[in-house]
């Protein structure tokens, strides 16, 4: 069983920078990995993802050339620099694991997610 747990998050004023972690146990270096976010009364949405060898990454319109997804396989870990943040992109963020090793955009590929952490962007 794989066991997720996001950090990092919290409040930043506009134009500022987080970076969220997130941590794996029980498995992590076969899967790809992504991010996700869910503002109140939306869907959860796709932020970014990165294949198993993190040699391939996919991101959202939204936050290209603003956030940064990377990976350490050694520490069972995946990042999310954040720069340049925006209030539109206040919402809970989660991590999720998928066994499509070159990482997909569609939230039902994943299989194991975390708890979340908030993100709160203030203008």
């Amino acid at each position: 069983q794989v066991n997720l747990v996001e950090s990092g998050g919290g409040l930043v004023q506009a134009g500022g920078s987080l970076r969220l972690s997130c941590a794996a146990s029980g498995g992590f270096i076969t899967y790809a990995a992504g991010w996700f976010r869910q503002a109140p009364g939306e869907e959860r949405e796709f932020v970014a993802a990165i294949s198993w060898t993190g040699g391939i990454t996919r991101y959202a319109d939204s936050v290209k050339g603003r956030f940064i997804i990377s990976r350490d396989n050694a520490k069972n870990t995946v990042y999310l620099q954040m720069n340049s943040l925006k209030p539109e992109d206040t919402a809970v963020y989660y991590c999720a694991l998928t066994s499509v090793r070159i990482g997909v955009l569609n939230r039902y590929e994943y299989d194991y997610w975390g708890q979340g952490t908030q993100v709160t962007v203030s203008s």
